[in-house]
Formats: C-alpha cells, structure tokens, sequence
C-alpha cells in the first residue's frame, strides 16, 4: 500500500484500490487532488487487470475545491479545464477497468470523476447533484460531455438550472449509478465487481473500454466496422482461443440465471 497526503493505492491481487484521502473536506477535489489520480492511474501496477475508485470518510467527493478557486483569465481558465481533463482521461481510457464506489456527495467535479469510470455502484447514502449552475461557473471536468451520456442533456440542464439533487434510488433510476446497495456497501460491491472484470480477457476489457464508447459516437456504418475489426483483433488472442475451447469441451462455466 502507498499514499501521500491526497489518495491511498493499494493493490488486492489483481485489482487496485484508488482512494480520495481528503476526508477532512470531504474529498473536495483541489488542483493536487486531480493530478494525484492522474499520477494513480498512469502508474497502475503492470499485474493490476481492474481497479475500484473510492473516497475516504462519509463522501466520495463533493465537487471542486472552491478555497482554491481563483480569478483566471480565458486561457488560464482553458489550461486549468484541461488538465482536469487529461487527468480524467487516464480514468476513462486508462488501462484497466474502473468500478467507482459511491456513497454520500457525488457532487460537481464528485460527479464529473465517477462519471469517467465505467461501472457505478452507489449505496443508499448517495446523492448527486451540480451546483455549477447557482455559483456562475460551468462544469469543466469532462462532465458536459460525459453525464449527458449517462442520463441525457435535459436531466443535466435541469439540475445546473434549478439545482435539483437525485437522491440514491432515483439516481440509478436515472442512469448515474448501476448498482444500488445498502448503506455501507458500496466499496464491497465495488470490489466483488472489479474482481469478476479482472478474470475477463485483457482485450476484450480493453475492447470495452476504448472501442465501445467510440463505436457508439459512430455513424452506424463507421459502426459496424470498427466492431468487425475490433471482434477479429479480440478473438484471434490465444487467451480468446483457449477460453473458446474450454467452453466448446465443457471445462468453463455456463451463463446462469439472475
């Protein structure tokens, strides 16, 4: 296990638990905080095959740390948004797949740094909402492109419009969350969830990460070829070979119900 003052990794097997380590502030995100998780992400262990994203304390994250907020001219202002989304970036299309596990604020910049990770799962404590709106900024973090995807521009707009909060159930109702667990639970569905996607084949992990997210922004045509290519890359793996023949000579686990 490892850690400065910002964010806890730690190393299960073959799954990496990224911690917020700003419980103080709820694990608002300050400028050290983002570039930690960069750092995090870039530097994964080469055995780590999934990873779990959390926040220390009774948040995941409440959003931009406004002690740090400060009078930027345009392009400083340009600067500062990209490097958020660089640092995000390496979450999205990083190497390994990213469970978050919510619970309590997920909250601006909270919402705009789960939203980038590829499962959700949030316990009942949870709460989302965009505050943007009422502090005269707008989001900065990747969130106008990714959260409309999750649940839609017109949701978005009303919650950076009115300030409206999603509590737990209808947020995943909503689309933020995938998985809603009791109170507590979060990082333990989290962790069960990134252990099950660390037994996938490396490529077909990677398949999901970077190919599907593309596909689905392609006309339909462009579509189909990408998902030709990207299924004959997959399956021509030796890994993909040898768990096809397991499946066809009964050595692997048929799909179940539930």
């Amino acid at each position: 296990m490892s850690s400065n003052q910002d964010i806890q990794l730690e190393v299960d097997g073959d799954v990496a638990i990224v911690r917020l380590n700003r419980p103080g502030k709820r694990n608002a995100l300050s400028d050290g905080l983002i570039l930690a998780v960069r750092h995090a992400f870039e530097n994964l262990p080469s055995t780590v095959r999934a990873a779990v994203l959390d926040g220390a304390g009774e948040h995941f994250c409440a959003g931009l740390d406004l002690s740090e907020l400060k009078e930027r001219d345009a392009g400083a202002g340009l600067h500062h948004s990209r490097m958020w989304h660089a640092a995000l970036e390496e979450v999205q299309y990083g190497p390994v797949p990213v469970i978050a596990a919510l619970h309590g604020a997920v909250v601006g910049g909270g919402l705009e740094l789960a939203s980038a990770c590829h499962i959700r799962v949030a316990d009942s404590t949870t709460f989302y909402a965009l505050p943007e709106g009422a502090r005269g900024i707008f989001v900065g973090g990747g969130g106008a492109v990714r959260i409309p995807r999750l649940i839609g521009a017109a949701r978005m707009a009303d919650m950076m419009l009115t300030g409206r909060v999603y509590q737990a159930e209808e947020g995943e109702r909503a689309g933020f969350a995938q998985y809603l667990v009791p109170e507590g639970q979060a990082f333990a569905k989290a962790l069960e969830l990134a252990k099950r996607v660390a037994q996938n084949a490396p490529l077909t992990n990677y398949a999901l990460m970077h190919a599907l997210p593309r596909i689905a922004e392609q006309p339909a045509d462009q579509g189909f070829l990408t998902e030709a290519l990207m299924a004959a890359i997959a399956q021509s793996a030796p890994e993909a070979k040898q768990r096809v023949r397991d499946f066809l000579e009964g050595r692997a686990a048929k799909v179940g119900k539930g």
